[in-house]
């Protein structure tokens, strides 16, 4: 009995051609490769039809408040974290303070609202010591400030004529907010020794309702002006 070939048909058929046809035998031995039934490779517009799924059911989620359990894309904001902790550290100190002045037993711990309705409580008491209430005042306007600009409001300034009786630049900026007009020029230095002017960059002149007389005499501005600034109107 002879050996039993392999491969029955040589590769090639007598007349070039090569295919299922002229070779029955080879598909016993090499089966053809398929790829039915496989996944075809993404191209990229199938990336492209993803992606602008997911950008759809996103949109969707932001637009019903929805959001995957466990997941949030928003940043952590510290200085929205500092802004509570000083307003919740003024308002207690500015409470005790109140408390001292008047003579009142140091206040029981609460939150902040219930603190600020105590001192709400107060106000009669302390508008008769007018010193004590330019100092609420100026608390309550100072964390009022910080907790707009944690919010993303800004301040309301109003420009205001005449020049800076420091700097002799136009810098005179009224802001209703605080009462107060200050010079905005980072280079404003006066001849006071001690004033921050000179060992803090941060520092802006600043003069008080209680100044605008001298301001507009020493500036060339009027004070009706600044009494409309405040109001927040431009001259």
């Amino acid at each position: 009995m002879g050996r039993r070939e392999a491969v029955l048909e040589p590769e090639h058929g007598l007349d070039g051609e090569d295919g299922p046809a002229q070779h029955p035998q080879r598909l016993l031995t090499h089966p053809p490769t398929s790829t039915a039934g496989l996944p075809s490779p993404r191209t990229p517009r199938d990336d492209a039809l993803v992606r602008e799924e997911r950008r759809e059911a996103l949109a969707v989620q932001q637009r019903h408040g929805l959001s995957a359990p466990g997941h949030s894309a928003a940043p952590l904001r510290l200085y929205v974290s500092d802004a509570i902790r000083d307003i919740t550290d003024g308002v207690v100190e500015l409470e005790e303070a109140v408390c001292a002045r008047l003579g009142i037993l140091r206040p029981r711990r609460a939150l902040v609202p219930v603190r600020l309705r105590r001192l709400a409580a107060l106000l009669d008491e302390i508008a008769a010591h007018p010193d004590l209430a330019r100092h609420v005042r100026d608390e309550l306007r100072r964390m009022a400030r910080r907790c707009a600009r944690a919010l993303g409001d800004t301040e309301q300034v109003v420009r205001v004529s005449g020049r800076c009786p420091w700097c002799d630049s136009v810098s005179l900026r009224a802001f209703p907010d605080r009462r107060a007009v200050l010079c905005v020029n980072p280079a404003c230095r006066c001849t006071g020794e001690e004033c921050g002017c000179h060992d803090d960059p941060a520092y802006r002149h600043l003069w008080p309702e209680g100044e605008w007389a001298v301001l507009a005499s020493d500036s060339g501005c009027r004070t009706e002006e600044l009494d409309s600034a405040m109001e927040g109107n431009a001259q």
